[in-house]
């Protein structure tokens, strides 16, 4: 598999989301260990979590499985968020949902990532929501104090437009390195509203959450795309979610998919989206139909 460039990391071109690793019926250590292993298997090395994931749960059941098998976290690069408080697990006593960038929040997240996944260092932080109350200032300070400490590899964001990414780092040494955004055949708004545009042009890669619409792509909603994704996907021996990951694999901005399934099948054929070969016709047939109109 393809290896993509993030800053001083090197990242898988597809990862493997974490968000719904507590929803499985087996959360036992061997269980995530196996889905683990069927990512590696494929060249998937990417690991992509969040302290909220799981009611601030799933973090822990990827450490169990580090603990368990202690040679697994130097086979994998670790990806995590902070900064969404939600009334839940260990903040169960919130009365609302907030975002927290400051400093000290920032550092007891890293410090609780750290213990719950049983390591010494994240690979790569995101700041997963942009905080209205955010003092770029502090948040900077904060997150170029981690890299220096070794704690954290490289720093990036979640969910940023461009003008909250300049913001950010405008109050720091450290480069931001990605934005993880929601973009899939269902969310097409990034190819045009200047968010994939502007990293793009700064060379930063982008990661896609949710690639394949949460689902919706197999709802109703989605019947329109999903059957041309079926018709290209027939004729090269895959099925409609492969296309639609290798849709946005196509795109020259080196987007990297942020895949999430239970199943041990649907994660051992993540990677067939690197089977697909799709012309521009192919990109923008899908496109046109993701826009229900011809483009002008």
């Amino acid at each position: 598999m393809d290896r993509i460039a993030v800053g001083p990391l090197e990242l898988s071109r597809i990862v493997y989301g974490m968000w719904r690793l507590g929803d499985d019926a087996d959360t036992s250590p061997a269980h995530v260990q196996a889905k683990v292993e069927a990512c590696l298997a494929q060249g998937i090395t990417t690991m992509d979590q969040a302290d909220i994931y799981g009611d601030y749960g799933a973090e822990q059941l990827l450490g169990a499985a580090f603990r368990a098998a202690p040679d697994l976290r130097d086979r994998v690069e670790l990806v995590t968020k902070c900064d969404i408080v939600a009334p839940a697990g260990y903040h169960a006593d919130k009365r609302v949902k907030y975002y927290d960038t400051s400093a000290g929040y920032i550092t007891a997240s890293v410090e609780r990532s750290l213990r719950e996944m049983a390591t010494d260092r994240v690979d790569l932080l995101l700041i997963h929501r942009p905080d209205p109350l955010m003092d770029h200032e502090e948040t900077g300070r904060a997150l170029d104090g981690l890299v220096a400490s070794g704690k954290v590899r490289a720093v990036g964001v979640s969910n940023f437009r461009p003008w909250d990414w300049k913001l950010l780092q405008s109050a720091m040494r450290e480069a931001l390195v990605t934005n993880q955004i929601e973009m899939s055949v269902l969310h097409i708004d990034p190819f045009t509203n200047g968010d994939l545009a502007f990293h793009q042009q700064a060379g930063v890669p982008v990661m896609a959450w949710s690639p394949l619409a949460g689902g919706r792509l197999f709802a109703e909603e989605g019947a329109a795309v999903r059957a041309v994704l079926e018709r290209i996907g027939a004729e090269q021996g895959v099925d409609a979610a492969a296309v639609a990951v290798a849709w946005l694999l196509r795109h020259p901005a080196k987007i990297l998919p942020v895949m999430g399934t239970n199943s041990l099948d649907r994660i051992a054929g993540l990677s067939d989206a690197l089977k697909v070969t799709l012309d521009r016709q192919d990109w923008f047939e899908i496109y046109t139909a993701a826009l229900g109109h011809e483009v002008p």
